[in-house]
């Protein structure tokens, strides 16, 4: 009895007498992930581009100038007091006391966006765990943390500033906690709103019932997907940072003299508005141009992590 073996069907054919092999594979594109997606937005998007990179020309020239050309901005020569822009070895003039203003914009630059990435890191780092643990536990937790940060809230930011900074003490560390302080509970807020909405998530579940602990669900799990909030108010909330430790800084409550900061490069020029305008223009204009690029380039972190302002090109 003859046993008959059953051949595999054959494969398509290619159209010139060839036939393909039936196990042939076509691999398939893997779809980018959320943050891929958004990097592409944000790449597409030229006026945020723009900002960040007056931001990172503000941030380079303050870091690499002061290698690379030794400067000190508190050299003081009341021979050259009140010299207007262009004049020999003074690109931007000098102050009442003979001090260079380019040099000192340049340091200022230094002090001013430190003092902002400070206070920034301050209030996101208390803010998103206070909002963690309340919108991760819940319950009477989350009802007292939340009504200490509505207590905040009814301050105005600066005023909340102004007070902590009567109490500390004026000086520029004193400035960069209190604005640091102040914003927390925006950060609290943001974070325990995104939290309460993936606490329930099919991830968590599968992480609990593989016996994670609540820590590590909180920190491993649900806290990366809440970054991006915290990414969009960060970057628009250094703008905000910078001008309110420029305006502590102004009202002397910030940085003391005679330290290079722009707020208080403007509260020293304004006494000498009327015979000395560059004293005041020249830091007011680089607390404008910076504050915008970042404001630019935040609205375009904001637009490239928003999930609805998806394309089909993404």
């Amino acid at each position: 009895m003859a046993i008959s073996i059953p051949r595999s069907a054959p494969g398509p054919s290619t159209g010139l007498g060839v036939v393909a092999p039936p196990s042939a594979h076509v691999p398939t594109r893997r779809s980018p992930g959320p943050w891929s997606r958004a990097r592409r937005r944000l790449a597409r998007n030229r006026i945020a581009l723009s900002g960040a990179g007056v931001l990172v020309l503000v941030a380079l020239v303050a870091a690499l100038v002061p290698l690379v050309v030794t400067i000190d901005p508190y050299q003081q020569n009341l021979m050259d007091s009140l010299l207007p822009p262009g004049s020999p070895d003074h690109p931007l003039g000098t102050d009442h006391l003979g001090r260079d203003v380019l040099l000192r914009l340049i340091d200022g630059a230094r002090v001013t966006l430190s003092v902002g990435v400070i206070a920034v890191v301050i209030s996101a780092g208390f803010g998103g765990l206070i909002g963690l643990l309340a919108g991760f536990r819940g319950g009477r937790l989350d009802a007292l943390l939340m009504r200490l940060m509505d207590v905040q809230l009814a301050f105005p930011g600066i005023l909340a500033a102004l007070v902590i900074v009567t109490v500390l003490g004026s000086g520029l560390d004193k400035a960069m906690l209190a604005v640091g302080l102040g914003g927390i509970p925006r950060y609290a807020r943001i974070v325990r709103g995104s939290v309460l909405a993936l606490r329930h998530e099919l991830f968590v579940d599968a992480a609990r019932s593989l016996g994670a602990s609540d820590r590590r669900i909180m920190f491993a799990h649900v806290a990366p997907h809440a970054l991006g909030p915290v990414i969009t108010l960060a970057t628009l909330g250094l703008a905000t940072a910078m001008l309110a430790t420029a305006s502590l800084s102004f009202l002397g409550l910030g940085a003391q003299p005679p330290t290079a900061e722009w707020g208080l490069m403007l509260a020293d020029g304004r006494k000498y508005l009327r015979v000395a305008w560059w004293l005041c223009v020249f830091p007011g204009t680089a607390v404008l141009l910076t504050v915008l690029a970042i404001n630019l380039f935040g609205d375009g972190v904001r637009d490239a992590l928003d999930p609805h302002l998806a394309t089909d090109g993404d």
